[in-house]
């Protein structure tokens, strides 16, 4: 059976009706918190458990006769991410499981000024010193963030950014339905290529694109980032997200979330989405 935790979330949902789509609902379960999230899946077939990171004993309940186990990386930070991680391949070990699979990031690093990229690095040691065969997924920098970024330009006319380099966005659905070609079928053993989309933009390119797809002038203006994050700190956004923002652009201009690399399109046997056709359905 395969496991997938966080599919309560954007990208573990996506995963599981991937998984749907080529494989029978009785050889697929998810692990959430909150399992009446779930409901619909329930009624499909799916096996629906209780699992929290904090709770080991519900992750071992939740993991029962898992041949693999998806474990999404937490919405947390720091030592409370690497803990939460440790003890979900923990219990997926426990449970006989014969592979897990992490979703980790291309831009991973020790000494990433992106706070989740250290948590990611952290992460994969720990998978790595598994006696379970295990898959890291790189996966590329997500496109759900450029909407993000970009809606204060949408009115204001003005992407007011720090300096940034070149990212290679990619949708949450590409990773999905690679992810679930990985479940059902093998390979990739250890670290897979970056998992990205087709190009690596910065934001300059960015709001060109935005420009075009909207009909309206976006100025890309660049700020220092002490200003960008003095800006967002009187918006009324909490100092540690304005930080993990700023982090975000000083780690692109060390290039750790580019160039874009083939795998993911290999992988789909497609052409990966890119972000200009992303954007045309976000912003349409």
């Amino acid at each position: 059976m395969i496991i997938v935790t966080g599919a309560s979330g954007e990208l573990g949902r996506a995963v599981v009706e991937d998984l749907l789509d080529h494989a029978p609902a009785d050889r697929v379960a998810v692990s959430v918190r909150d399992p009446d999230k779930l409901a619909d899946l329930r009624e499909r077939g799916v096996r629906v458990r209780r699992g929290d990171f904090g709770e080991p004993a519900s992750l071992e309940a939740a993991f029962e006769g898992a041949s693999a186990v998806l474990v999404v990386s937490v919405n947390a930070l720091g030592a409370e991410a690497v803990r939460a991680h440790r003890v979900a391949f923990a219990a997926a070990e426990a449970a006989g499981a014969k592979r897990i699979l992490y979703t980790s990031h291309m831009g991973r690093g020790a000494t990433s000024p992106f706070p989740p990229m250290p948590d990611h690095a952290a992460t994969e040691e720990l998978l790595q010193g598994c006696a379970t065969p295990s898959t890291l997924l790189r996966n590329g920098f997500y496109a759900s963030t450029v909407p993000r970024l970009l809606q204060p330009a949408l009115t204001t006319g003005e992407l007011r950014v720090p300096e940034d380099g070149p990212v290679a966005w990619t949708a949450h659905a590409d990773l999905a339905e690679a992810t679930a070609r990985i479940l059902l079928d093998g390979g990739f053993d250890g670290p897979t290529p970056p998992l990205t989309g087709p190009a690596a933009l910065d934001l300059r390119q960015i709001a060109a694109i935005a420009s075009d797809l909207t009909g309206r002038t976006i100025r890309h203006v660049v700020v220092s980032d002490d200003e960008y994050r003095d800006g967002m700190l009187a918006a009324g956004v909490p100092r540690d997200a304005a930080d993990l923002l700023v982090g975000m652009f000083a780690a692109s201009r060390l290039g750790d979330f580019g160039p874009a690399d083939p795998a993911l399109e290999t992988l789909l046997g497609r052409p990966a989405t890119s972000i200009e056709d992303y954007l045309r359905g976000a912003l349409g």
